[in-house]
């Protein structure tokens, strides 16, 4: 069978969000699952195919024509780096890119003590860098996929670089933001070639995402 279109999905607190939003959007996903050994998922009566990978693989996948679109956080996306066009903020998935340090470093005034040429943890090595340059300060940037709150305790980094939600990961390791230097929320993606050759389908879609996002907006 043919699909008029491929979409990817992120595993994880993405998911069920993206669900929800295609759901409104008349699309059958109530036989999809981020848990299940089966990776790739059909409606037969829209003529979508859903395939569901790791967020962090989601924009590689678009890229490449594997998948026409897909939803993927911004952070995420700003890591990657890829060729793609964003087209909407979905408004879900909302979390904030702080800097944090170790409660007990700070002076009594809850300064830190920079200093060049230090260590900075994160799983973000672009968006670190990025704030490092515009900041004028010079770091070693160390790059960790998992526990960055780990890293001050036992000297691998004297700070972090993180993304967080509600923040309580931080306090239970005693950690201090020190600044927020961005936001990130989930996007949808599309591939340049797709957005050419399958305009159609896909603007069909992106305008009933936005009329459902418009009406949440209204209602809150």
């Amino acid at each position: 069978m043919e699909y008029k279109l491929t979409i990817a999905l992120p595993k994880g607190k993405l998911f069920a969000p993206s669900l929800e939003l295609l759901a409104k959007c008349g699309l059958q996903t109530e036989h999809l699952s981020d848990k299940a050994r089966t990776l790739v998922f059909e409606d037969e009566e829209n003529q979508v195919q859903y395939i569901v990978c790791r967020p962090t693989d989601i924009p590689t996948y678009v890229e490449h024509g594997a998948a026409d679109l897909g939803i993927v956080g911004k952070d995420s996306l700003i890591e990657a780096g890829k060729n793609l066009y964003e087209l909407i903020d979905l408004k879900f998935g909302f979390c904030r890119f702080v800097v944090a340090a170790p409660r007990k470093v700070l002076t009594e005034e809850g300064k830190y003590p920079w200093k060049q040429g230090m260590r900075i943890a994160t799983k973000f090595p672009t968006i670190a860098k990025e704030y490092l340059q515009k900041k004028g300060f010079q770091a070693e940037i160390i790059k960790l996929h998992g526990n960055i709150e780990l890293a001050p305790q036992v000297g691998l980094a004297e700070v972090i670089i993180d993304i967080v939600s509600t923040g309580k990961t931080l306090q239970k390791n005693d950690l201090v933001p020190l600044e927020e230097i961005g936001n990130a929320s989930a996007r949808l993606v599309v591939n340049r070639a797709s957005y050419r050759l399958k305009f159609n389908e896909l603007n069909k879609l992106v305008t009933d995402i936005k009329g459902c996002l418009e009406k949440e907006g209204a209602g809150n």
